[in-house]
């Protein structure tokens, strides 16, 4: 496993982490077991970075990783986020009662006495406007409720207003093969400030993992079956914004660029590491066996320039036009 240090945090955490979105739910049936299990399989295999929110099942991802956590002796570095529990989810729901109650509630989900990480979680744009939200973040840093904080956007244009403000040391952003466009100019600026950035969606909802086909159905409770046109949240979250048909079609050329003995999963979470401005990639897993083929990846040498090449005429083709755009 690889490390990389998290922007100005201080915190030296593993190249491909767990994202833990999928542990607490709209991803279909997920057993408790198995999410404990690939828990202490990422661990086993070096990693030290777990990324959750309070909305992830209603806590439970979070309560998941405080039992597992407990059950270790390893130093394990969980970031959560808080503000998307406001219903409804507006720029004024970001003040001081609302985002110390959540932080509280984390706190004592996560059974900790200062979270090491939390993220903003995707607010509405007016949010990054409004240098008083960042302030109470100042001041929960102050009382010692939280170590640092950072932002998970869902746009470019948020991430370059969000880390203008001083105490901001991460950025959670979309960023996968069919995903690129933060890697022309926000990671430029975002090394230049030492933010750390975490990569999430880094398999496009599983699309890059290459195992879909047009017969590929998915359960009711899965946002891959209910958010693809951004019924419920963000339509970048699902498939990466991605049109699924369209998103096959590239899949299958990708396959024809693979190194020999590297899954398509592991290429392309090795791509992202590629970048250096990105701190970590966050894919979700909900057994060991997908645990095991995530985090293997970071043991990969670099990928080729024709390699890189490849796939960037590939995102060209089918991708860009569509997408580049939007976010």
């Amino acid at each position: 496993m690889q490390y990389r240090t998290l922007g100005r945090t201080g915190f030296k955490v593993s190249a491909i982490s767990f994202g833990a979105w999928a542990i607490g739910g709209s991803w279909g049936t997920v057993k408790d077991a198995d999410s404990i299990a690939a828990l202490h399989k990422a661990i086993d295999m070096g990693v030290n970075f777990i990324d959750t929110a309070d909305v992830y099942g209603d806590g439970r991802s979070e309560k998941l990783i405080a039992q597992v956590c407990k059950d270790r002796s390893e130093e394990i570095i969980v970031a959560t986020k808080a503000g998307r529990r406001l219903n409804p989810h507006t720029a004024d729901g970001y003040n001081r009662e609302n985002l110390t109650k959540f932080v509280e509630r984390s706190l004592k989900n996560l059974e900790v006495e200062a979270l090491d990480l939390v993220q903003l979680h995707c607010p509405p744009t007016e949010v990054y406007y409004r240098p008083e939200v960042f302030d109470i973040m100042d001041d929960l840093q102050k009382q010692g409720k939280i170590q640092h904080y950072g932002v998970s956007v869902e746009k470019v244009e948020e991430a370059l207003k969000a880390i203008e403000f001083p105490n901001v040391k991460t950025v959670q952003i979309i960023f996968n093969m069919f995903r690129q466009r933060p890697a022309n100019l926000f990671f430029e600026q975002a090394k230049k400030r030492r933010i750390g950035i975490l990569a999430r969606v880094p398999l496009a909802s599983g699309l890059l993992t290459g195992k879909m086909t047009p017969k590929t159905t998915f359960e009711k409770d899965d946002h891959r079956a209910f958010n693809r046109y951004g019924e419920a949240f963000d339509k970048g979250e699902t498939f990466a914004g991605v049109d699924y048909e369209i998103g096959l079609q590239a899949v299958e050329e990708l396959k024809n660029l693979l190194p020999e003995k590297m899954s398509l999963t592991q290429m392309a979470l090795r791509w992202i590491l590629m970048f250096d401005a990105v701190t970590c990639a966050i894919p979700g897993a909900k057994r060991p066996d997908q645990a095991e083929q995530n985090f293997s990846a970071a043991d990969f040498p670099p990928l080729s320039e024709e390699m890189m090449h490849g796939i960037n005429e590939i995102y060209e083709k089918y991708i860009k036009n569509p997408v580049h755009y939007l976010w």
